[in-house]
């Protein structure tokens, strides 16, 4: 994407409105293609939960469908994931991901998600080739498909819409005039609006939402799904043009929060808190995010001074972007773009781990729509004995 572009975006520039043309043509076959989807959409035996957005770029989904799949995994469960692989080369596809994997073959995202959750995961552009197999080849009982909100193909019984608090909806039009995929009222007929950052972004984008006449419901507030007349969500139901909207999504902020920097060489972990290298230390910051300043914000609140080094979201990374570096002054970055560099990491290379905690209203709300969603699978096998 080009940075110009998504300058603009998210300035509020005025030479953007002359692309309203293509933007109101790009939302009518969008939602001609999610009529057309939908209506032949495959239903899985198992209970799917999507965890994707409506702009492009980074919102945050992926430390969120991590501790998913770790709070599933306490209850029980035998979770899987689904994932596009961007950016990957596997031999053939749908291809499984395990920690062992190469970033080469697995992509970033999908392999950070292995290497954390110790769940199998499945990458392919097709998310219904990739639950097939996902069924086939492992004991799974429940699929989190990672960024498959669009992929209507695909029927889904939880959403969850992750929003980049700090960046918000950006001029909120749709593409190319502006980042979204789908008008902000599509929100409304997720289940969940995960907001990822500060409080203050939190109250600006509850706002927005209710500016566009989306219904911000506290978790466990009795907030509920649109459904279809077999229970599965969204198959049939759109957001129209005047957004008219009868059914609340439930809102919660997202608390990610930096855990520790750990060393690409040595494996050595040091707390974010506090001072983690030497005083005097001038960081050198690089990144390859949808939205670097996250990141950047993080190191900000630390006690040194530090230079920035942006690169496109998912970049590939090799030895020559480094040259130029100071070979003592540390070297951070995210995880994300830690496993594209591992291959040739110096002693003064780290990254930052990222922990989330999800509210306990929110949980306690997911547990019962998942519950929810797997009695009726069993009501309806029951029905056809």
């Amino acid at each position: 994407m080009s940075k110009f572009i998504e300058r603009a975006w998210y300035s509020g520039a005025l030479w953007l409105y002359a692309l309203w043309p293509l933007q109101w043509v790009f939302t009518h076959l969008a939602s001609r293609r999610r009529r057309r989807l939908s209506s032949a959409a495959e239903r899985s035996p198992l209970p799917i939960v999507i965890v994707g957005n409506i702009s492009v770029g980074g919102t945050g989904k992926t430390p969120l469908l991590i501790a998913l799949c770790k709070h599933l995994q306490s209850k029980g469960f035998r979770p899987g994931v689904v994932s596009r692989g961007y950016g990957s080369k596997a031999p053939s596809y749908p291809f499984a991901v395990s920690a062992a994997t190469s970033v080469k073959e697995a992509g970033d995202e999908a392999l950070i998600i292995a290497r954390h959750t110790q769940c199998p995961v499945i990458i392919d552009r097709d998310r219904c080739a990739a639950v097939s197999k996902l069924r086939e080849e492992f004991s799974i009982d429940v699929v989190l498909s990672d960024d498959g909100l669009q992929h209507y193909s695909l029927e889904r019984d939880i959403e969850i819409v992750v929003v980049d608090a700090q960046r918000g909806f950006g001029n909120g039009l749709c593409l190319p005039a502006g980042p979204l995929r789908e008008p902000v009222a599509r929100i409304a007929e997720a289940d969940f609006v995960a907001v990822n950052g500060r409080k203050r972004d939190v109250a600006c984008v509850r706002e927005t939402l209710l500016a566009n006449r989306v219904v911000w419901a506290s978790s466990g507030r009795g907030a509920r799904p649109v459904e279809n007349k077999d229970g599965a969500k969204g198959a049939t139901n759109t957001v129209n043009e005047t957004a008219s909207i009868s059914l609340p999504a439930e809102g919660f902020a997202l608390r990610a929060e930096p855990d520790c920097f750990i060393n690409l060489l040595s494996g050595e972990k040091r707390p974010y808190e506090g001072a983690p290298f030497k005083m005097g230390a001038k960081l050198q910051a690089v990144s390859g995010l949808g939205n670097p300043q996250r990141f950047y914000q993080l190191l900000a609140e630390l006690p040194y001074t530090f230079e920035t080094h942006s690169f496109v979201d998912h970049h590939w990374f090799t030895e020559q972007d480094f040259d130029g570096f100071d070979s003592i002054q540390p070297i951070v970055m995210t995880e994300k773009d830690a496993v594209k560099v591992a291959d040739f990491a110096e002693k003064n290379y780290w990254y930052l781990t990222i922990k989330v905690k999800l509210p306990e209203r929110f949980l306690v709300s997911f547990d019962k729509r998942l519950s929810a969603a797997i009695n009726r699978r069993q009501l309806k096998q029951s029905s056809k004995h």
